[in-house]
């Protein structure tokens, strides 16, 4: 019994030290590795100054209607990743992405993550732009986001297109996520483990070489900030407190929507009755998954453009 007891400890102690050592490996691995990505980072895009901080915008085209471009939640790089679908739509549209605190290339901040905080700081950095008519195009979270937007500018907004857009009552919205574990894994040098091996999905797709490095580069700089946290920990208070909300009824609203959601029967039923609300909401489903953009670019383009010539009221 003894010989079996000591034989244990020597088991454990030994998986132990073998953790430890892991752990204080991958945690250098992290700390050196952040610190010297720091400078393989490419600038794009220009600051504009919101809240005392730099918020960083692209702005790309030069048609005569203005397309305002907002990422789904912890996007790593939004100007990288609607890259395929700026090319599309600069053709005859001036397309202006722009990446909130916490993603990019702009500041974190402290200030909240709510819908109010995140809102009025994307209008200021339009302001800056000195842009007073243009539609919103959002991606996931960003059609939450867009309500309140859609709602407080009213005389701005001319139109909402969605991209799998989030929507007021979605289920399972009210998960109290593990933040403070998952700061600590980033410390730790897990997260980025991770990210590693599970590769960034972007095979096949059109990103390049360059852009899948940067937006690899990003992701392990601004996942998991605390900015980032703050965002994922509000994701429960901001979709509790858009309940009930919708767009404007007369705003126009197109909505690219996944067509066979696995993990939600329900996701075009939600997004027909959020066009319902309005007077003229349209929806198109499109085989795909959440990053429609990704994969649909053209089509997305296409479609807008259709849209809008029978709409002449968005480029009067």
């Amino acid at each position: 019994m003894r010989t079996s007891l000591r034989r244990a400890l020597i088991v454990a102690g030994a998986v132990g030290t073998l953790l430890a050592v892991g752990l204080t490996t991958t945690t250098v691995v992290n700390a050196v590795s952040t610190e010297t990505e720091k400078d393989r980072i490419e600038t794009y895009g220009r600051t504009v100054s919101v809240d005392g901080r730099s918020m960083n915008v692209v702005v790309s085209g030069e048609g005569d209607q203005d397309v305002v471009l907002l990422p789904g939640f912890g996007t790593a790089s939004p100007a990288l990743d609607f890259e395929p679908l700026v090319a599309e739509l600069a053709q005859d549209h001036r397309v202006i992405v722009v990446e909130p605190f916490g993603y990019g290339l702009s500041d974190g901040t402290e200030r909240a993550r709510t819908t109010d905080n995140i809102v009025d700081e994307i209008h200021e950095a339009l302001q800056v732009l000195e842009m007073d008519r243009y539609v919103v195009m959002g991606h996931s979270i960003a059609g939450l986001y867009a309500i309140e937007y859609a709602n407080r500018y009213a005389d701005e907004v001319t139109a909402f297109v969605g991209i799998d857009s989030s929507v007021p009552g979605q289920p399972n919205m009210d998960t109290v996520f593990p933040t403070g574990l998952l700061a600590v894994a980033k410390n730790l040098g897990l997260i980025r483990l991770v990210a590693h091996a599970s590769g960034d999905g972007l095979d096949g797709l059109d990103y390049d070489d360059d852009a899948r490095e940067q937006m690899s580069l990003l992701s392990n700089r601004n996942s998991l900030t605390p900015t980032y946290l703050d965002e994922m920990n509000r994701i429960r208070t901001n979709f509790a407190d858009a309940a009930g909300t919708g767009f404007p009824v007369a705003l126009p609203v197109l909505l690219f929507v996944v067509a066979d959601n696995a993990g939600n029967p329900d996701w075009i039923d939600l997004h027909e009755s959020q066009a319902a609300e309005v007077d003229d909401g349209t929806v198109i489903p499109l085989d795909g998954e959440h990053y429609l953009h990704h994969t649909h670019a053209p089509e997305i383009a296409d479609d807008l453009r259709l849209w809008e010539a029978d709409r002449r009221l968005l480029v009067d």
